[in-house]
Formats: C-alpha cells, structure tokens, sequence
C-alpha cells in the first residue's frame, strides 16, 4: 500500500512509540517489585509506595516518549492505521519479560505474537485514508453526533461498573476487569488526542486552533482519561504476568479504540466490502494470537500435564539427602519400624 507523507510520518512515529511503551512495560515492572518489596504493600492492593521509586519513574518517563510520539502519529495518521501498530510493543514487553523479568515465553506465546503482527498489518493494509479537517469545530461536531455520544455514555457506564462492581471482587482473578477500565478509557482517550493533535497541528501551519474551547475541553478529556488509565494499568501490570497483560491490552484498546474511530470519524464510509472484511479478518487473527498467548500464561505454575509439580535435580538431591539424615536420626519402634521426624529443609 503507497503511503502519503503524512501517513508515512504517521507509521514512523507510531512504531518508534511502541518500542519505548513496550519497554515501559518492563522497566515500571521492575519498579513495582522493588517498591512492594521495600515497602510491602503491593500496586495491585492499593498501595502507592511505587510512586517513591526511581526505577518506576524511569519507566514512566519512558512510557511518556512512546506517548508524546503517539500523540504526534494520530496529527498525520488515522487511528485506524497508527492503533493497530501498537503490536509492536507486545512483542518488545514480551520477549523483555522473557530476558528480564524471567517470565517465561512459551512457544505458543512466540506463535501469538506473531499473530498479532500478522493481523496487524492486514488491518494496516486495508486501513482507509485520512479525512482532511480544516478546524477543531469540525472534530467537535463529529464527537456531538447521537451516534458517538450514545458510545461515550456506554463507555461511562461500563468503566464505572467495572471500577465499583467488580474490580473489588474480581480485580485480582480476572486480568480482563483492570484492563477493560484502561481500553474503554483509553478509546476516548485517542478520540482526544486525535481532536487535540489535530489541533496543534493546524496552530502550528498558522490557522490557530487554540482561541477555541473545543481544544481545551478535548485537553481535560484527555488528562482525565490518561491519569484513570495510568492508575488501572499499574494494577494490573503489578497482579498479573507482563506477557499477558500486553497483548489483552491491546487487542481490547484496538477494539475500542476503532470501534470509536468508525463510529466518530466514519472511517468505513466509502470503504469497500472486501477492505471492511479484510480489517475484520485482521482483527480476529490478533484475537487468535491473544488467546494463545492467555493459554501459556499458567506454565510456569503448573508445568505438568498431570497436575504434579516438577521438581529440578539439585532440589531432588537435598531432599533426598534431608530424608536420608532424619532416617540416621529416627527411633526404632517395638515392632522393628523406624520412626523418622521428617523436617522440612531449612530452605529449597
């Protein structure tokens, strides 16, 4: 597919954004394991000890790059094309998480990473063209349709029952609950940014955008939504593993997030059948690659089929030699049997 200048900006920054939001991922990580160990309340309970440490502020900063670049990609590019791009940094925070965090990436996990990439740039492939826009009034009209508005007020809707109904009860079992509050939010969100990035953008080529409220009612938008998104993400980083967490967020993010772009700037408007059906497709070879990806996420708990928990060599031979000085030091019953006071070792 021949890309525009803009668009090839656009998919420039877009990727550039995924390598920093997918190291983010693992350097904040690290971060939270080192606050809740020092202070021993974990993120994921409510705790905020993280936010005193350097290591996190390392990774937000550089969730902050991946973010501004991000924000630059949707002034040249559509959401349809820049959003799916965030693949990337699945792949960054999983193979990461492999190296560094020690959570382990399984053949499967490789496979649904790559299909996660795959599906991506079948979405890309058929992504349709950018509508021109000449003022912030413009986007606002489109963000007051009915349309759009009955989406905001599900979104609404559905992140405050999410917050208040069920992440008390299901917050630390289901990874979908922190991350369906951070995909909802964050749709609007790239709405937002979208309004917002424009904005700049057109103040920037000397027609000033900044003389209206639009631009800083989209502004408020965009800080409430981003500071929601960063609070449920930390919860959801901090309870559950990084190489599963990701790539839900994302394929949730990019649903929302193109389900709202359809809706606000018609993007499939004009769009043939087969392109439609093609960005369908997309999506449900990413979907196919998150599942397989969830389905390892339980390997390294439980690594036998048979529900037995494997046990390395060397752990084997100190409870061997264990069991062999409690027998040395057993009683011999009336009836000839030896007595033996099992200890567990001191530590495995």
């Amino acid at each position: 597919m021949a890309l525009s200048d803009d668009n090839l900006k656009g998919v420039t920054l877009a990727l550039l954004s995924s390598g920093f939001i997918g190291a983010s991922f693992i350097i904040k990580k690290k971060g939270l394991r080192k606050a809740a160990a020092a202070s021993g309340i974990r993120a994921g309970v409510g705790g905020f000890s993280y936010l005193l440490e350097p290591l996190w502020w390392v990774g937000m900063i550089t969730m902050i790059l991946g973010e501004v670049a991000n924000f630059v990609a949707y002034a040249f590019a559509p959401a349809v094309l820049v959003t799916p791009l965030g693949a990337l940094s699945i792949i960054v925070s999983a193979v990461l998480a492999h190296f560094i965090l020690k959570e382990r990436l399984h053949a499967l996990g490789i496979l649904g990473c790559v299909m996660c990439i795959a599906g991506s740039v079948i979405i890309v492939v058929h992504a349709p063209q950018e509508r021109e826009i000449t003022s912030v009034r413009e986007i606002w009209n489109m963000a007051t349709q009915p349309a759009f508005l009955l989406y905001v007020a599900s979104v609404v809707v559905l992140v405050f029952v999410l917050i208040f109904r069920f992440a008390p009860c299901y917050g630390q079992s289901n990874v979908l609950i922190y991350t369906g509050i951070c995909s909802l939010m964050g749709s609007l969100s790239v709405m937002s940014v979208k309004a917002l990035g424009t904005s700049l953008k057109l103040t920037f080529e000397g027609m000033n955008q900044l003389v209206y409220p639009e631009t800083w009612f989209f502004m408020l938008v965009v800080a409430t939504c981003v500071l929601t998104q960063m609070n449920y993400l930390n919860k959801a980083l901090d309870t559950f593993n990084t190489a599963i967490v990701s790539p839900i967020y994302y394929v949730m993010f990019t649903t929302f997030t193109i389900l709202a772009s359809v809706i606000m700037f018609k993007d499939w408007d004009g769009q043939s059948i087969g392109s439609v059906t093609s960005e369908i497709c997309g999506f449900i070879v990413v979907l196919s690659g998150t599942i397989l990806l969830h389905i390892t996420k339980d390997y390294d708990k439980n690594p036998s089929r048979g529900g037995f928990t494997q046990i390395s060599p060397s752990l084997t031979a100190r409870l061997n030699g264990e069991m062999l000085k409690n027998v040395e030091d057993g009683e011999m019953s009336s009836n000839g049997e030896i007595i033996v006071n099992f200890k567990r070792p001191d530590s495995y």
